[in-house]
């Protein structure tokens, strides 16, 4: 009598564990859960692997049966370059899609045209790659990468700390607002590194003759200089260099120098290239990549470092939306987003929160790359990671 009503009593307890455990999951009594990114998909450039990356995600997530059976169903909106075609785009989301969250963006002027627009809504932005200055200042945006400011910053201490330079200088071609956001990154060096920057220059040119910022850096005694250029610009500095002949100067670029473009651009240089990532290097087949790299081959993407930015962004809507109890709406997003959970993944070097904060950039986290022969080698076999700012 008494191992039948203990049987009983156990079953019980099951029971009631397993009525606790589905109750605490999350629901969509009201449909698929809505989601989506505004990103720059066509115009003068092409951010897409950022929120195809996601789209992938979330497929493979709909395929396996979804969270609790909830499905999600992913928006890109394109915003084509344009700030009007932006803030269009976003009010579609919001007001249209419902949007419980958007994820995966990667936009050049998403942020700084829209991030109020989400503020004011209650709906937050997990950028999938942060562009300019208010993707990473303002409460409603938090990125997954780490972004050109606090690269320059971890690019610049790195070549403090492993390169041992004394004479740093930077180049800056200014975008719309970043010039203060830039200062701001490499103001932060020289308070972590108690040095002084030889040499700033904001005039660089997206387009045009490099020779005469190369000659100023060589005549200033610079043994180290960063550039933020991209992957033309980056092989027209390096091109320009062997054409001087100069030597004795390490070169720094910030993640858009690091494409296997450049790599093979720049096969035959001598030049001391050194690149920061954003996340584990996409060019290296590592443990740390795995899922990543076998998502995006299912999916028939490429993979790239932009991709590894949608494919994490989507990593931590899918994580965060997985611990609500109840209907997943914008209000229960936006309060678990903002509760600042630690997420780690293995593609990046330190965990990622979004939290509530007036500002956000929770990634300090990179690994150097240097080009050597034309291939990209690992410099850093652990993460260089940025001691936290005050």
């Amino acid at each position: 009598m008494t191992q039948t009503r203990n049987l009983l009593l156990a079953s019980t307890a099951i029971l009631l564990a397993a009525a606790s455990s589905a109750s605490a999951a999350p629901t969509c009594e009201s449909g698929p859960i809505q989601i989506g990114a505004v990103s720059t998909v066509t115009g003068v450039v092409d951010f897409s692997d950022a929120p195809r990356a996601t789209a992938a995600v979330f497929q493979q997530l709909n395929d396996a049966g979804g969270i609790n059976g909830c499905k999600v169903e992913f928006t890109i909106a394109d915003d084509k370059g344009d700030p009007q075609v932006a803030a269009q785009a976003a009010r579609d989301l919001i007001d249209n899609k419902g949007v419980v969250a958007l994820a995966g963006g990667a936009s050049l002027l998403d942020c700084a045209v829209n991030a109020a627009t989400y503020d004011r809504n209650d709906v937050l932005a997990v950028q999938g790659v942060g562009v300019d200055p208010l993707c990473f200042n303002a409460p409603s945006v938090s990125p997954v990468n780490v972004g050109p400011y606090t690269l320059t910053t971890a690019v610049l201490d790195y070549a403090t700390k492993d390169l041992g330079a004394k004479k740093l200088c930077t180049f800056f071609s200014i975008i719309g607002g970043t010039q203060e956001a830039y200062a701001a990154a490499v103001a932060r060096w020289e308070k972590i590194s108690g040095n002084t920057i030889t040499l700033t220059d904001v005039t660089l040119p997206m387009q045009g003759d490099l020779t005469p910022y190369l000659i100023k850096a060589r005549d200033a005694g610079c043994d180290a200089v960063l550039t933020n250029q991209v992957e033309p610009g980056v092989v027209q500095w390096i091109k320009t260099a062997d054409a001087q002949k100069i030597t004795g100067i390490n070169w720094l670029f910030l993640a858009p120098g690091y494409t296997e473009g450049v790599s093979k651009a720049l096969a035959d240089s001598k030049q001391p290239v050194y690149v920061g990532t954003e996340w584990e290097p996409y060019t290296e087949a590592t443990d740390a990549n795995a899922d990543w790299a076998k998502t995006m081959e299912t999916a028939g993407l490429a993979k790239t470092a932009f991709s590894q930015g949608g494919y994490m962004a989507a990593k931590v809507m899918i994580d965060t939306i997985s611990g609500l109890e109840g209907e997943v709406t914008r209000e229960a997003v936006t309060a678990a987003l903002k509760e600042g959970k630690a997420l780690t993944y293995p593609i990046a070097g330190n965990a990622y929160s979004f939290g509530d904060a007036k500002a956000h950039s929770p990634m300090q986290a990179t690994k150097i790359m240097q080009l050597v022969d034309g291939k990209w080698t690992v410099k850093t076999k652990d993460w260089f990671v940025l001691p936290a700012a005050e």
